[in-house]
Formats: structure tokens, sequence, C-alpha cells
């Protein structure tokens, strides 16, 4: 914050300054530090528009001499533009002194009728190109920080996203009702039925096309759940079913959704897969139907470094602790019973 120099505004510019107001036929007033007072200098009266009498200043304006110049501006006429002359060959002694006067100077003639300010530390930055330089300067976008930014790009992933589901609102899809979701091909839709039936592991990895149609990414036999995460997509979001054969649940085989989203994703992909998560689950469960030789894993697992999926990470998140599977670590043995808890003891 800068200082203020405590110089105050003589009355003479304030009598200047409120004449030009109300005459409104003075275009700028040039003002000075003199006798330790703000004063006015001299007046241009309006000639032309504001960017040809820009051209009458020039003459006004010294090489290493400080200054203040009020403009009035042409659209609309009633406001000001509070011009900073500090030229680079000024001594620091009064580059500080007007550096901490200006705001005094604007406050005591009243700061709403100065809508916009410029400083210029030269005679070529108080042009007529200099000053639309300026104004074009003050009407761009403000720059944003990265977080400020990723936030506006998830913004408008939202909007097209939503524009893009209201779009299909009407789809038909293959269980004849209407809902929101991609178009699940024959072939795509064939693999997943096939997880029902066979023995060992088994991953389906399907994508988001072009078109909206979700299309098959990776089909394979998996003999070693730790060679899981090398099957998924590390760069883009993808929807997985893990037909996993292991010794934790009732019938031996989980089929799992993963769905995968790595940090390094484009925001709009994002935005996408998020949104259709549930409904490819659903359209997933239905394809896969009600079975004996397997187990619908209810709990869907989220990722967004397929790398994490371990042996350990599937337990945990499918909570198959022990190898009942009934999702309890530490089993209540038949036949007891919790102890009620003592209550809070009566205060004195």
């Amino acid at each position: 914050m800068v200082a203020t120099s405590g110089i105050g505004v003589s009355e003479e510019i304030t009598l200047a300054f409120s004449a030009a107001v109300e005459t409104k036929n003075v275009r700028f007033i040039k003002v000075a530090i003199q006798n330790e007072s703000l004063v006015p200098v001299t007046s241009v009266e309006v000639a032309g528009s504001f960017d040809d009498d820009l051209a009458l200043l020039q003459g006004h304006l010294e090489d290493a001499v400080p200054c203040y110049i009020l403009a009035r501006l042409d659209d609309p006429p009633s406001e000001w533009l509070a011009i900073s002359y500090v030229p680079d060959a000024a001594t620091v002694r009064a580059k500080m002194l007007y550096a901490s006067t200006r705001n005094s100077l604007t406050k005591s003639l009243g700061s709403t009728v100065f809508t916009d300010s410029l400083f210029a530390t030269s005679r070529s930055d108080v042009t007529p190109n200099a000053y639309a330089a300026h104004k074009r300067h003050k009407a761009a976008p403000k720059p944003l920080s990265a977080r400020e930014k990723e936030m506006a790009d998830i913004k408008a992933a939202e909007r097209e996203v939503g524009a893009t589901y209201e779009g299909s609102r009407a789809r038909q899809n293959h269980l004849g009702n209407q809902e929101v979701g991609y178009e699940w091909p024959e072939q795509v839709e064939d693999v997943v039925r096939e997880l029902r039936a066979g023995k060992g592991s088994r991953l389906v990895v399907l994508q988001i096309g072009e078109s909206e149609q979700l299309v098959l990414n990776h089909d394979s036999q998996i003999d070693d759940v730790s060679g899981l995460g090398s099957k998924i997509p590390s760069s883009e979001p993808s929807y997985s079913l893990f037909a996993w054969q292991n010794s934790y649940s009732a019938t031996g085989r989980d089929i799992v959704f993963i769905y995968s989203c790595p940090s390094a994703s484009p925001i709009k992909s994002r935005m996408v897969y998020s949104s259709g998560a549930l409904i490819f689950f659903r359209k997933a469960k239905s394809l896969l139907g009600d079975e004996t030789s397997f187990v619908l894993a209810q709990r869907k697992i989220e990722t967004s470094d397929p790398k994490e999926l371990t042996e350990a990470f599937l337990k945990e998140e499918l909570d198959l602790g022990n190898s009942n599977g009934n999702g309890n670590n530490n089993p209540r043995p038949e036949g007891t019973s919790f102890a009620r808890p003592k209550g809070p003891g009566r205060r004195r």
C-alpha cells in the first residue's frame, strides 16, 4: 500500500475542476505539486474527439517533470480519466512524491467521476494508440490461476456434457425404456454376457467412442491379479468388468465393476465418464442377469491409478477380509452378546 504524502488540494484546483465539470468545455486540466499543494497549471478546451485532443496534450508535457492530467471523456462526458504522468527521467524524489499523492487528488475532487486511470512514463504513453491499447487491456479477461482455470474448464465440460445428455434423453435403449446412456453394440453386449460362464479370471475393458458408442478396448484372461492394472488405460478413463476367480467369496468368482479415471485424463473425458458410470453399471447388471455361478459385487471400485489394483486392494474395497466372504474381518462368536456400555457418571 502506497503511503500518502500529506500534500493537500488547493482551493484553486477545486474551483477549476468544479467549473470544468459544470461547463463541459474543458478537455484537460494539468495539475502539479507546488509549495506542498496541488494546483492547476493549465487547461485545454475541447476541440474535437478525445483521441484527437490527445495530440494537443503533447505540447503540455515535459520529458523530466511529472504532473497529473485530468481528462474529460467523450462517452459519457460526465466521466473523467485520471492520468498520472511520471517520466522515467524524473528524479527519484519527484517520482515518490507524485506516486504517494495520486489518490489524494482523485479522492478530494470526487472519486466517482474518475471512472478510469492511466499511468504514463513517457509522452508515447499518452497517444490515441496507447490509450486504445489501455482500453483493450482493461477489457480483456483477467488471468486465471491454474486452479481457477481448471475449475472453469470443469464447469464448461459440465455444461457441454449436460447439453449432450439432454439431447440424448429420448434415446430408446435395449431394455425398452427411455434412459440417458450410450449405445451398446451387439458385439460388446455378447462379450459382457460371456463373463457369466467359464473359469478363471477375465478382464473386459470398455471405453466411449466418438459416436457415443461403447467400444471394446481389451478382453483377455488374467492369470495373476498383479497384472490387472497394466491392462487398463493409464492416461484416459475407462469402464472395466473383472470376473475374478478367488477364494474369498462364497461362489469363488466375483464380477467387479471398475471405473478408472487417471488424473492425467482430459477434464471433458472425466466429466463424461463420471456422468455415465452408474448407468453403465445398471446396463451391465441387466446383461449379466441373476446367476448362481458368480457374485456381482455391489461395491463399485473407483481408481485414479490403475497400478493400485492389487489383490490386497480388491479385498479391502470389496470387504472380502475372511474366507467366508461375509465382509467381516472380526466375526463375533456365536452365543455372545455385546456388553451394554456404562452410562456417564452422575455429576456432583
